[in-house]
């Protein structure tokens, strides 16, 4: 079974790239709490300025947000149809891997013992024991 999502295995990698890092993990949260300043996303972090407008950046390239300019200020929001791609991939990846734990169920409890090995109980003693 090949899994069949609506990303492209580049855009797979930058969506894994992007959220690999806890910063960029917690810009998503809050900006699909509402939409933040990128200014006002700095100041919720202890590094310079540019370091989150980089990190908006590798979200915004893996389309999780998107810049909005308003004047001089940047809005940055969450883009939950990209979520929404990322979660059907991992859905898809998940009902492949249960699919082939159920398979694996049914193989083993179909699996009795060969006609020549008799239970163990019914078994003699080993006289070496």
């Amino acid at each position: 079974m090949v899994v069949q999502v609506a990303l492209s295995d580049a855009e797979v990698d930058r969506v894994f790239h992007a959220l690999a890092d806890a910063t960029r993990r917690d810009i998503v949260r809050r900006t699909l709490v509402g939409a933040s300043s990128v200014s006002e996303l700095a100041d919720a972090y202890s590094m310079s300025f540019a370091a989150v407008q980089k990190h908006v950046a590798v979200l915004e390239g893996a389309g999780l947000v998107s810049k909005e300019a308003r004047g001089r200020t940047r809005i940055v929001r969450a883009e939950p149809d990209q979520l929404d791609r990322v979660r059907a991939l991992l859905d898809a990846y998940g009902g492949l891997w249960r699919g082939r734990i159920d398979r694996l169920d049914t193989l083993l409890a179909e699996d009795t013992p060969l006609a020549e090995d008799p239970p163990l109980a019914e078994r003699p003693p080993d006289p070496d024991r």
